[in-house]
């Protein structure tokens, strides 16, 4: 999520930040190293991609500098809710029915990759990010969606060997305390963890190796091609012989071709005090990450330090954060009615990579490489992929294989501010209706 502007109300007072992740890990100060004349890689975007990828390249001895245009993660990587998850927004037989079996279960088993990875980067790295494995519930927000996620615990079965547990609305009672929801599969695997801990913790793992990273740096201009590009930036240029693009839904220009085909939609979350234990017991009684099956989906969670973490889809438009906020406020309260008098302290939002088949891509376009398209299951994907594709330029593995044919450009695009919002009430009708 990119940063958006603005401040929510504690009790009647103004909070100064109003995401929590970043709040309780302020951003790390990084060195000020000389601006090269060249590099031979350049990492464009410091997110979790970015920085993964800056990391990769560094420690198989490439010369890499990572360029960002403000703060390291203050999109995103350091504001998103902290779930780490296997599998991709479309179901694993959405993408067999696209793809092929074979191409389901690789890519679904590059998933499980990705968040085996972050697990052993936080322990390798001794990243303090309060990682853990507390396993996800998806609820069903109708009884009619029931049915629909039985088929997906059939298919992931039969399609990956892959097992998680069908709960109906009895069983869930174990799980959430609420009457809100049909029923739930949970995957025991899911993981959770501080996103901006693990952001600061990933930077400093990426300079520990020697990467190079330039803060405050935009990159306004890319020219040349494979082997010989010219970085414009805001303090001068830079020679690259390899050019990673790792903006996601930011990438507008500077690549075209690229930033055709991702799109920025808007996502928000708000958090409560501190709830005591008693009350997070009854609430989430196991800790597990969960969300829902709405198209404009809820996902919620309890902090490290016991607060209700709750996001959502609330508009499609990035930055429209006070509208958003007292939708999510609502939500929240109807799913747990025992929190209408705790105060909600933080709100924030920002954006997330969309693309037009639901799958992250990653590869070379015109000579460019990229890592972007994450579809809100970005905090593995994102650190895997880019990692991948580091590592893919310092000649160690071949880049990762997603299929690009849905890599598309998105229709629209050029008017994308007027359509979101079109597309927002859409989804909210589809939800009310189904």
């Amino acid at each position: 999520m990119r940063r958006s502007t603005g401040c929510c109300v504690a009790e009647g007072k103004s909070v100064p930040d109003g995401c929590l992740w970043t709040t309780q890990a302020p951003p790390a100060v990084i060195p000020e190293p000389p601006f090269p004349s060249r590099t031979a890689v350049a990492v464009i975007g410091g997110g979790y991609t970015g920085l993964a990828a800056a990391r990769g390249l560094a420690r198989e001895g490439v010369d890499v500098t990572l360029f960002e245009r403000g703060r390291l993660g203050e999109g995103a990587s350091s504001r998103n809710g902290g779930f780490v998850l296997p599998g991709f927004k479309p179901d694993v037989h959405e993408i067999a029915a696209r793809h092929g079996q074979e191409t389901a279960r690789a890519l679904f088993r590059l998933s499980l990759d990705a968040v085996d990875f972050v697990e052993r980067l936080v322990a390798d790295e001794k990243i303090a990010c309060d990682f853990g494995r507390p396993g996800g519930v998806t609820l069903a927000a109708r009884p009619s969606h029931v049915q629909g996620l039985a088929e997906s615990v059939r298919k992931l079965k039969s399609l990956c060997d892959y097992d998680t547990e069908l709960l109906d609305a009895r069983e869930l009672r174990d799980e959430i305390g609420s009457d809100a929801y049909a029923g739930g599969v949970l995957d025991p695997r899911a993981a959770a963890l501080h996103p901006a801990r693990y952001l600061a913790g990933l930077a400093g793992a990426a300079l520990k190796s020697g990467a190079r990273i330039l803060e405050s740096t935009e990159v306004t201009g890319l020219e040349g091609s494979e082997g010989d590009f010219i970085l414009r930036t805001s303090r001068g240029a830079v020679k690259a012989r390899e050019v990673v693009v790792a903006t996601d839904g930011h990438t507008g220009h500077l690549a075209p071709a690229l930033g055709r085909r991702v799109v920025a939609v808007g996502s928000f979350i708000v958090a409560t005090a501190p709830l005591d234990q008693s009350l997070r017991s009854s609430l989430v009684p196991r800790n597990r990450v969960l969300s829902d099956t709405r198209r404009l989906l809820n996902y919620f969670r309890l902090s490290p330090d016991g607060r209700m973490v709750f996001g959502g889809r609330a508009g499609f438009v990035p930055g429209r954060l006070e509208g958003s906020r007292e939708i999510l406020i609502g939500q929240m309260r109807r799913v747990f009615p025992e929190l209408a008098d705790i105060p909600v302290e933080f709100a924030w939002g920002g954006h997330l990579g969309f693309t037009w088949d639901g799958l992250p891509h990653v590869g070379r376009r015109d000579g460019i490489c990229y890592a972007l398209g994450y579809c809100g299951h970005g905090v593995a994907l994102s650190t895997w992929l880019g990692h991948s594709l580091g590592r893919a330029l310092a000649g160690q593995q071949p880049i990762p294989e997603i299929p690009e044919s849905g890599f598309r450009a998105i229709p629209g695009a050029s008017m994308i501010d007027w359509l979101l919002p079109v597309a927002g009430l859409y989804y909210r009708m589809r939800d009310a209706l189904d």
